[in-house]
């Protein structure tokens, strides 16, 4: 186990991915971007969610695989995320003719 990586490696990764996503999302324009931007702030819960299941000691009514399990549910949300995102950009696209976020402000009616 001396030849692992340690806990805070994983932390300090998964820590920088969630602040880097962060900030695509609130600097970026473009809808495509900002959907990439929060795939990478799951991305970085995921690698929290398998650091402490890998270096945590389970607990006895929970099953061996919580943050693996964990982690496959949060990509399959993901996944249902940019499916419903990506059909909104493109019926926005269709509407306005451009991807700019900013040009979205009247979705009502």
């Amino acid at each position: 186990m001396s030849t692992d990586i340690p806990l805070s490696w994983f932390l300090y990764f998964a820590a920088a991915s969630f602040s880097i996503g962060l900030i695509g999302v609130l600097v970026r324009r473009n809808a495509i971007a900002v959907l990439m931007a929060i795939e990478i702030m799951l991305n970085a819960a995921n690698i929290n969610f398998i650091a402490f299941w890998r270096y945590g000691e389970p607990p006895a009514t929970e099953g061996p695989l919580t943050g693996v399990m964990m982690a496959i549910f949060v990509i399959t949300v993901a996944a249902a995320e940019v499916a419903v995102g990506i059909g909104l950009v493109l019926l926005c696209y269709r509407r306005w003719h451009a991807a700019d976020v900013d040009r979205y402000d009247s979705l009502s009616g």
